[in-house]
Parts: structure tokens; C-alpha cells; sequence
């Protein structure tokens, strides 16, 4: 038996489809964060669901929390913006799960509309399904991951699709909150401005010109062009992080 597990937090515009997505699951706990939207009222319209509320302590932890809160030992991780497919949904019924193992799918990201293959979005595999006795994410605040743990990693053949933003506020949402937890994480560490600039401007000709976000149009420019913001943010608030301790450090 596999549990799914889902972290929300103002999911209101994807969770319903999401949820309905995993109706052949015996049981899917979702952690919500805060919500002040409709989530928790859409969420609970879902026999099959399971609603927990927590603080946000970082996307690992919180991953491993809501781990902890299933049922069942065999995990399926799945975002609160992502709708699994029949075809994943088969394939995972079909295979004969490995302790031992950990499974990847394949990810279609869409912006306005549009499949983007491109600016690091394309081609897009993850590691979501895993055994909780075997290993568990990483405790990293932002861009964790399920560790490997000397388990194997199998490729499913099928995909979800992933509708990451859907405004360019969300970009600005997330590219806040996403360099806050990178400064976090990277306490104690130093970064300059020309670290920040030379990330940074390395991030957009990476996105739109070696993973082609040029030919993707106005789409790709937006994606790049946040690529290379949140680089740039990121550095600039370790910096100000670190020179705020530097500051308290001199006055104590």
C-alpha cells in the first residue's frame, strides 16, 4: 500500500484537481502550512484525504514530517501543483515495489498554457517515491531531496504534469520565499556583490541560451529572466545576512 503525501499552502487554484487525480489511493495526507485561501475547505471534500495542519519548517522537514503522519511505509511525494497521470497511476500499480529502490517520473512544467521545453524545465525527472524505512528527504530547507541512502534509483516511464506558476506574482512569491530559505540554509556563510551579479548573469545565459529559452518566446524570456532574479536575490540576501552578523558581532 502506498500513502501520497502533499504540502499546501494557498493551493486552492490546482488542489482540487490534484486530489481528484489520486482517488484510486487509499490514503493521501496532506500537510498544510497556513492556508488562507480555500484549500483546507477543498481538501476536506476528499474521503481518501487526510488533512493535517503544521508549521512551515522547510520543504525537507516538512516532507519528512508529513512522512511520518501516513499510514503506510511506501511513500509517493507529490506537489500540490502536480496532477498524476492514468498512465503513472498503471504503472505503479504494476510494478512490484524494491525496499530497497527509489522511483523517478517524469515532470511536464506548463506556463500559460504552453509545455516548456526548455530554461531547465525540459527535460524534468524526480525522485518521489520511496520507502520511509529505508530513507527520507533531506533536511534541507529549499531544494531538498529524497536521499539516495545506497538505495537504487528506477525510472518510471510516466509523467505528471506541473503547473509551477501560473501569474508573474507567482514568480515573485516564490523567488521571495525561495531566496529567504537559501539565505537561511546557508547561514554562516559569505556572499558578495559580485557573487550575486556574476550567479546571477550566469543563470540567464544558462537558461536562455544553453537550455534554449530563446525559442520559447516570450515564455522563456519571463522564465530565464526569474532564473536569474532569484539567483541574484538569493546571494544578495546571504550577504545582507552575513553582514548583519558582522554588524551584531562588532556591537555585543
Amino acid at each position: 500500500m502506498i500513502s501520497v503525501t502533499i504540502l499546501t499552502k494557498n493551493s486552492a487554484r490546482h488542489i482540487k484537481q490534484v486530489l481528484q487525480a489520486l482517488g484510486s489511493f487509499p490514503e493521501v495526507v496532506v500537510v498544510d502550512t497556513g492556508s488562507e485561501d480555500d484549500t483546507k475547505q477543498i481538501v476536506s471534500q476528499f474521503s481518501n484525504v487526510v488533512l493535517h495542519e503544521r508549521d512551515f519548517i522547510g520543504f525537507g522537514p516538512t516532507h519528512n514530517e508529513a512522512a511520518l503522519l501516513a499510514s503506510f511505509d511506501w511513500i509517493l511525494s507529490i506537489d500540490s501543483d502536480e496532477v498524476v497521470s492514468e498512465e503513472l497511476k498503471e504503472e505503479i500499480a504494476s510494478i512490484e515495489l524494491d525496499e530497497d529502490s527509489v522511483y523517478s517520473f517524469w515532470r511536464k512544467n506548463y506556463y500559460r498554457g504552453k509545455h516548456i521545453k526548455g530554461c531547465g524545465w525540459y527535460p524534468d525527472r524526480v525522485v518521489r517515491m520511496y520507502n520511509r524505512k529505508r530513507t527520507r528527504f533531506s533536511d534541507d530547507l529549499v531544494h531538498e531531496s529524497i536521499r539516495a541512502n545506497g538505495c537504487k534509483t528506477r525510472a518510471l516511464r510516466s509523467s505528471v504534469t506541473h503547473y509551477p506558476y501560473h501569474c508573474v506574482g507567482g514568480f515573485l512569491q516564490k523567488m521571495d520565499m525561495y531566496s529567504e530559505l537559501f539565505s537561511q540554509q546557508r547561514s554562516g556563510k559569505t556572499a558578495s556583490m559580485w557573487t550575486a551579479i556574476s550567479h546571477a548573469f550566469f543563470a540567464f545565459f544558462k537558461s536562455y541560451i544553453l537550455q534554449r529559452g530563446w525559442l520559447l518566446g516570450a515564455e522563456g524570456f519571463e522564465i530565464s529572466w526569474f532564473n536569474m532574479n532569484c539567483v541574484f536575490y538569493k546571494y544578495l540576501k546571504l550577504r545582507e545576512r552575513s553582514l548583519n552578523k558582522q554588524h551584531d558581532s562588532s556591537v555585543s
